[in-house]
């Protein structure tokens, strides 16, 4: 039986054990930028980039980084100990003075936490970060998003139709008494089980990312997961199974967390203020060009995966079915005609959710913290969108 995405959003759970393990992410390939490209229209170095805008991701290569792997062109190093892929960042097609290198997060890094990838390694320009990630870590890993590439996150909860013909939603598994398998120490489910939703007797924190009991079980149990995924793998690739589940995101149950934010630490907001205002629009723009069209990157996504033998497996009907999936449900504008950019509304009401379960667990949210302190839209080109 198949092994599928174990990355969990703990908030807090893996950073003290993981930052020496985090010293391991600096990818050997070169800091210097290719000299006999011309440059485009976009002029990164001028603005005063790193030579080597290195990010860091949270997980293996998948059609969620596409954005990411969008900035290569067909000119690029793949360092397969470190995880990483290093080529000069594109924006369009057009060469931008720069080099960027995208690092694989999860296993390749021993689980550790972008945030503290970025912290351990001053290398490493820019992480993936969750707002509510951002929050938790105030105190000793503080960050400032600066473009959001996904308007929802993937995570959900799923369960079986078969069993369970009545549910429609996260909040009827909590009616039902449906016991739910997750990892352990997500923040959504705090939530969740402190709002009513769900009761604490149902969570079960032994998730371990395998589909073997779910599978057992017949249906009679509900799992995490990610929408961009795992529907298509459990009736795809998990024969044992093979058949549709049914899921909510935890987004449209109440937890309207931003995923994956494009962070830096507070200091570059104003050190590399030319350079971000140059950035962020290439960003924005690689993501528009990926979803318009896919194929290519998805091919290098798949050589990546193939390459870094993490013992992870993404096969190309997944990763089709997640940009599907991304395009119908977990990208866009949001609430305007701009893409990346960061709802104050949303922030401050998921601020209003975490700040109290932080506190209460004694995590280091930075006193006087506000919702504005974690993120800037700053940057974006409101222009931008699909």
């Amino acid at each position: 039986m198949r092994t599928t995405r174990t990355r969990a959003i703990v908030v807090a759970g893996l950073v003290a054990g993981s930052m020496t393990l985090a010293a391991c992410s600096t990818p050997s390939a070169t800091d210097t930028a290719a000299p006999s490209l011309t440059i485009g229209a976009v002029d990164l170095a001028a603005a005063g980039c790193p030579a080597n805008i290195k990010i860091q991701t949270d997980w293996n290569p998948e059609a969620e980084h596409g954005h990411l792997y969008q900035l290569l062109g067909s000119d690029y190093t793949i360092d397969t100990d470190v995880k990483s892929v290093t080529g000069p960042l594109m924006a369009s097609g057009a060469y931008t003075g720069v080099d960027v290198t995208i690092l694989a997060g999860g296993p390749a890094v021993g689980f550790a936490q972008p945030n503290a990838q970025m912290y351990t390694d001053p290398s490493i320009f820019m992480a993936y970060v969750g707002t509510d990630e951002a929050i938790a870590h105030s105190g000793d890993l503080p960050t400032v998003g600066v473009f959001a590439p996904l308007e929802k996150d993937p995570q959900m909860i799923m369960w079986d139709p078969a069993t369970y013909p009545d549910v429609k939603s996260i909040a009827d598994l909590g009616k039902a008494g449906v016991t739910i398998r997750v990892f352990g120490g997500g923040t959504y489910i705090d939530y969740f089980v402190g709002a009513g939703i769900l009761s604490a007797s149902q969570v079960d924190a032994t998730y371990d990312g395998l589909p073997a009991v779910f599978v057992s079980e017949a249906g009679k149990i509900a799992q995490q997961g990610f929408a961009s995924a795992e529907p298509y793998i459990y009736e795809h690739e998990v024969p044992e199974w093979g058949k549709p589940v049914k899921y909510q995101l935890i987004n449209d149950a109440g937890y309207p967390k931003y995923a994956a934010v494009m962070s830096v630490i507070p200091a570059n907001i104003d050190k590399y203020k030319d350079c971000l205002t140059a950035l962020v629009p290439v960003l924005q723009q690689a993501e528009l060009d990926y979803f318009a069209s896919p194929d290519a990157t998805n091919k290098l996504i798949l050589d990546l995966v193939n390459k870094y033998d993490t013992g992870w497996v993404y096969s190309q009907g997944v990763a089709d079915y997640s940009v599907q999936t991304l395009k119908d449900q977990l990208v866009g504008n949001g609430g305007d005609s701009t893409l990346g950019n960061l709802d104050p509304a949303r922030v401050k009401a998921l601020f209003d959710i975490v700040q109290p379960i932080y506190t209460a667990g004694g995590l280091p949210v930075t006193p006087g913290l506000t919702p504005e302190d974690i993120y800037t839209n700053q940057f974006i080109d409101t222009s931008l969108g699909f």
